[in-house]
């Protein structure tokens, strides 16, 4: 598994930006499948974006065209560009890391997660 730590979260009012940021330890990150997953209060936590190794991407309709997943893998770092942001985007955003194995990916590693609230 690999270690991920998240940041960047907080509060902003609707229609404003954040950029969370997911710190990942080893050298697996190259090569593993990275996602932003979210969770709000009473809800199952749902797929917000998903980038490949080879840099696919991939967007819950809710957040296509304003929120962008990147990553930067010299530093070990994924992404999201979070613009536009709804009241509805309440919720505690998670990194998660689909590690290679020799079986499939293993989507077990992930963050402890960051509050982003938004203010109407």
């Amino acid at each position: 598994q690999v270690q991920l730590v998240e940041s960047g979260g907080g509060l902003v009012q609707a229609g404003g930006s954040l950029r969370l940021s997911c710190a990942a330890s080893g050298s697996i990150f190259s090569s593993s499948t990275m996602g932003w997953y979210r969770q709000a209060p009473g809800k199952q936590r749902e797929l917000v974006a998903g980038i490949t190794s080879g840099g696919s991407t991939n967007y819950a309709d809710s957040v296509k065209g304003r929120f962008t997943i990147s990553r930067d893998n010299a530093k070990n770092t994924l992404y999201l560009q979070m613009n536009s942001l709804k009241p509805e985007d309440t919720a505690v955003y998670y990194c998660n890391a689909g590690v290679p194995t020799p079986v499939g990916l293993d989507f077990g590693s992930w963050g402890q997660g960051t509050q982003v609230t938004v203010s109407s």
